[in-house]
């Protein structure tokens, strides 16, 4: 239902993704580009507390018959999330490039 208001929560991992993704970006790149990767990602996350219906089902685990999961996007990045009652819990943060089948398995399925 748009508009409600839900609590977005970061899971350890996803604290985790977004160090992870800033090293990475600040070490390649530079500070400013890993402050602005940041930041967008981080409004994404805000905006799922609105919105979080909006996120379509990762073709990753569709394909497994998994439909608990959501996920939106900063491009390249891939924001995987799941709505309980009035939480969002953000499982994980990454580059869409990756082998998302594996990460997917692994964060998600204990795989």
């Amino acid at each position: 239902m748009a508009g409600r208001k839900y609590a977005a929560l970061l899971t350890q991992g996803t604290e985790q993704d977004f160090e992870s993704i800033y090293d990475y970006i600040a070490q390649c790149d530079c500070k400013a580009n890993a402050d602005r990767v940041l930041d967008r990602l981080l409004e994404v996350v805000e905006s799922l507390a609105t919105f979080p219906e909006r996120g379509a089902y990762p073709k990753e685990l569709i394909a497994l018959g998994i439909r608990e999961y959501r996920q939106t996007a900063f491009k390249p990045y891939r924001v995987i999330y799941r709505v309980i009652g009035r939480k969002v819990f953000i499982y994980l943060i990454a580059d869409g490039r990756r082998d998302m089948q594996s990460l997917l398995a692994r964060r998600l399925l204990g795989a």
